[in-house]
């Protein structure tokens, strides 16, 4: 595939697999307006990641290492030269966003658990998505961070990917499974990384010399952060970070800081042990929010759509242990003041959640047989 098309164009997909739902959209009340739910796309394997490509259509990650183009509820075969991914358990392929040339470059970031010789580890990596009638593959794909010391565990990967308003790419990266790793400045698990787009450490990043920690790092002290956004209120980045039992939290990583894992948390281990020594500790940043028990946090977006003036500035996120939409009501300065908790049961296990254009909502749902859901304002 030697031309990129331009995206404004109407592509037709070959060898479409059509998951489309016929189901009816479905009313839910909630504490400020009814919302109506419609079922898209089904079908889906694990989706992971989703993008709004200019176009109207949807750029979808699945865990077991495809990519897929959704348009007018119509699922395309698998983008071409994906690179191999490692998949079992937590790991796979994760997140996507585009590049903010996206419409010019076709360039995409995304970010999979690469399989290695001694294990596995958390990359990042660019590539140009290229399209015609026939579909579409990546060209150039290019590895932009990688966690270096690999793990033969299945979990706690991240990863969200964030490209902020100034273009610097922020990348959530978990523990690996091994909890001490968070406290290790020389390690890239258990941080928030911020890279350029070449994936050089910016020079104002807090630790650029690379003398007391990782150029790359922008905060360290996360366990298992599946929630990246910006928020426009704050002016900063916003993550939502899977505790253990109980703990999890709401952070507004800060660079240079330290947010405790496995030092201080609000939750205990599986096995009901204490983990570490408390809630509070000097050196260590406390959380927005924190939910014990846990709701397994996945997907974060600030709601700045027309759609739903009502829940303008608040944070809408997915819970996976949960199974429901979760928003937080904040005031004109940011600050959490409540919880409201939606769609409880409806759809399963909510892995992504993004606000589109037109300020309607998209869910993911983590399942063999995945949707995309979306939400509308009813009526």
């Amino acid at each position: 595939m030697n031309q990129l098309l331009r995206i404004t164009s109407v592509i037709t997909f070959a060898a479409l697999s059509s998951f489309a739902s016929l189901a009816l959209a479905k009313d839910f009340k909630t504490q400020t307006v009814t919302i109506s739910a419609e079922t898209i796309a089904s079908g889906l394997d694990h989706p992971w990641g989703l993008a709004f490509l200019p176009d109207g259509a949807l750029l979808v990650t699945e865990r077991g290492g495809k990519i897929r183009i959704v348009r007018d509820g119509k699922v395309s075969r698998p983008v071409a030269d994906v690179p191999k991914v490692a998949v079992r358990g937590e790991g796979g392929l994760l997140d996507v966003a585009l590049a903010p040339d996206f419409a010019k470059s076709g360039t995409i970031y995304f970010s999979y658990t690469q399989p290695r010789q001694d294990g596995v580890g958390t990359v990042m990596a660019s590539a140009r998505l290229a399209r015609d009638a026939d579909g579409a593959e990546l060209e150039n794909v290019k590895v932009l961070l990688s966690v270096k010391q690999s793990t033969r565990g299945w979990s706690h990967f991240g990863s969200r990917i964030l490209v902020a308003p100034n273009g610097k790419i922020f990348v959530t990266i978990g523990d690996q499974g091994t909890m001490k790793r968070s406290q290790d400045f020389k390690d890239e698990a258990g941080s928030i990384l911020r890279i350029d787009a070449d994936g050089s450490a910016p020079s104002d990043n807090p630790f650029a010399d690379g003398g007391q920690a990782l150029a790359e790092i922008w905060s360290k002290g996360h366990r298992n952060p599946q929630g990246l956004v910006w928020d426009a209120v704050t002016d900063s980045p916003l993550i939502v970070d899977h505790g253990a039992k109980g703990g999890d939290e709401i952070n507004q990583p800060q660079p240079g800081k330290n947010y405790g894992w496995p030092v201080i948390t609000y939750g205990v281990d599986y096995s009901g042990e204490k983990i570490g020594v408390g809630t509070h500790a000097e050196g260590y940043e406390q959380p927005l929010h924190y939910w014990d028990p846990s709701i397994a946090p996945s997907g974060l977006a600030v709601y700045d759509g027309a759609m739903f003036p009502e829940w303008k500035g608040d944070l809408l996120l997915g819970a996976l242990k949960a199974r429901m939409l979760v928003r937080m009501d904040r005031d004109d300065k940011g600050a959490i003041k409540s919880e409201e908790r939606m769609l409880k049961g409806a759809f399963g296990r909510i892995r992504d959640v993004r606000v589109a254009n037109d300020g309607s909502i998209y869910l993911l749902t983590d399942e063999g047989e995945g949707k995309i859901i979306r939400l509308t304002r009813a009526g």
